[in-house]
């Protein structure tokens, strides 16, 4: 199924990564040719994609984000858990893997594909159903990291026990009393983080498969962190006890 991805760097991240067949290039007759656009059109025209000049206002069908650039694409390409774990062995790294059970905000899941990017996770679990996927407005959102992301889906419950026979330790997040702090638990070694929902946070089948729930420390009056917040620290949390490799 095909889809359309608005946005500069969107753009410029699903022409470098190449994981996915693009179709056509819609720009902007009144953009200039510089910079990131100027980057976009030459990938581009290195893949022989037909590039189409329009009016700027038939671009806002693809949102105020366009920034005058639009790109005509196949759909996400999933990977499976067996690429993520392979992932981690090429590059003889323990896995680090981030598992998101069922959010629902795109803007979230965007944040938390963005994080994980930048601190060299080797994949990302998503449940098969009740939750955002890989949307064009996820791509935007995570401003095209998920195109260098290997994004699974799979039944988690069961998926967490794969990664415990492969002695990769599972780590839930939870806000609970009973959760501990992050200098009572080893964060070094192979490990998957899993992050639940906005409102209910994890399902009870995921948050029984967890070996420890994790809590981060807070000293404000806000009660919590929103998910993608406080999955994000967690995440440059591990990537520092991993001694930012």
């Amino acid at each position: 199924m095909r889809e359309w991805i608005s946005g500069r760097n969107p753009v410029y991240e699903v022409l470098r990564a190449r994981r996915r067949r693009c179709y056509s290039l819609q720009v902007a007759d009144n953009a200039q040719e510089r910079g990131r656009l100027a980057e976009i059109l030459q990938l581009a025209s290195a893949e022989k994609l037909p590039i189409e000049r329009v009016p700027r206002g038939r671009l806002q069908s693809f949102g105020d984000g366009n920034q005058g650039v639009a790109l005509e694409t196949d759909g996400y390409p999933y990977a499976d858990l067996a690429d993520i774990l392979e992932a981690a062995e090429e590059r003889r790294e323990p896995a680090f893997i981030l598992i998101l059970d069922a959010l629902q905000d795109p803007q979230n899941l965007g944040t938390l594909l963005r994080s994980a990017e930048a601190v060299g996770v080797h994949g990302v679990l998503l449940p098969l159903r009740h939750t955002a996927m890989v949307t064009p407005a996820v791509v935007n959102a995570s401003s095209g990291a998920s195109e260098h992301l290997q994004v699974a889906q799979a039944n988690l419950a069961q998926a967490i026990q794969t990664l415990k026979m492969r002695d990769i330790w599972v780590v839930g997040m939870e806000a609970s009393p009973e959760a501990i702090l992050p200098d009572q638990v080893r964060l070094d070694g192979p490990l998957a983080l899993v992050v639940g929902s906005e409102g209910e946070g994890m399902r009870r089948l995921v948050k029984e498969s967890c070996d420890v729930l994790l809590r981060l420390p807070m000293r404000g009056q806000v009660a919590s962190l929103n998910a993608a917040v406080a999955g994000s620290i967690a995440l440059y949390m591990i990537w520092e006890k991993r001694g930012f490799l």
